[in-house]
């Protein structure tokens, strides 16, 4: 478990987003003596003009900040199509604030004075989200790997092995006795039932369940 721990955290950035600046340092202090790694921004604008925001992870998001909230950002992030999870911090939420925001997709939504251990929970939480969305093997078992893989037929699991050797689908189908047609519509096949778009997927996939 440490280690899979130690992968969330080394492979995420958690963003701080808020407009009080030594808020944003005790944030960072906490999170990082727990081993995150930690970018502060003390604007809404700042985050959208700085951030990569195709890197894994979460963000922190003050509600209340001046020139463009906690609550438009969430709004122009959707328009944008960025799917960093959102755990959102108030002085002065409300119920409905909190509910609203919980639908539009934020992960939590947490009252000032934060209690840690709340916070931290939440972190963990989106960014193994962020990181199930973005690499979806990062964080998976050898068991697990090996229970995906049973749904492929017997033959299909054979060509998987012979392209995990290098070989092209023309040399597989000879191999086999099969067209190469075949072996891409068995390919194809294997594709849609482990839900990847690419051989290189599939092949960590097989280095992750330890077949050779």
């Amino acid at each position: 478990m440490k280690k899979e721990e130690d992968k969330v955290r080394s492979n995420s950035w958690v963003r701080i987003i808020d407009d009080d600046p030594d808020h944003n340092k005790a944030m960072e202090f906490l999170l990082t003596c727990k081993g995150w790694k930690v970018k502060k921004y003390l604007s809404a604008a700042d985050f959208l003009t700085e951030d990569r925001t195709s890197l894994p992870g979460c963000m922190v998001l003050d509600v209340h900040m001046p020139e463009l909230t906690g609550l438009e950002l969430q709004r122009i992030m959707k328009e944008r199509e960025i799917t960093l999870p959102i755990i959102f911090l108030t002085g002065y939420g409300d119920i409905d604030m909190a509910v609203n925001s919980i639908l539009e997709g934020a992960v939590d939504f947490l009252q000032k004075p934060v209690n840690p251990e709340r916070l931290l929970q939440s972190v963990e939480k989106a960014c193994r989200q962020s990181i199930a969305a973005s690499n979806p093997f990062l964080l998976l078992r050898a068991d697990e790997a090996q229970l995906i893989l049973k749904k492929l037929t017997e033959r299909e699991l054979e060509i998987l092995k012979l392209v995990n050797k290098g070989m092209s689908s023309r040399v597989i189908g000879e191999r086999l006795g099969i067209s190469e047609r075949t072996v891409e519509t068995h390919r194809t096949s294997v594709c849609k039932k482990l839900g990847t778009h690419t051989t290189a997927e599939i092949l960590k996939l097989f280095e992750i369940a330890g077949f050779d």
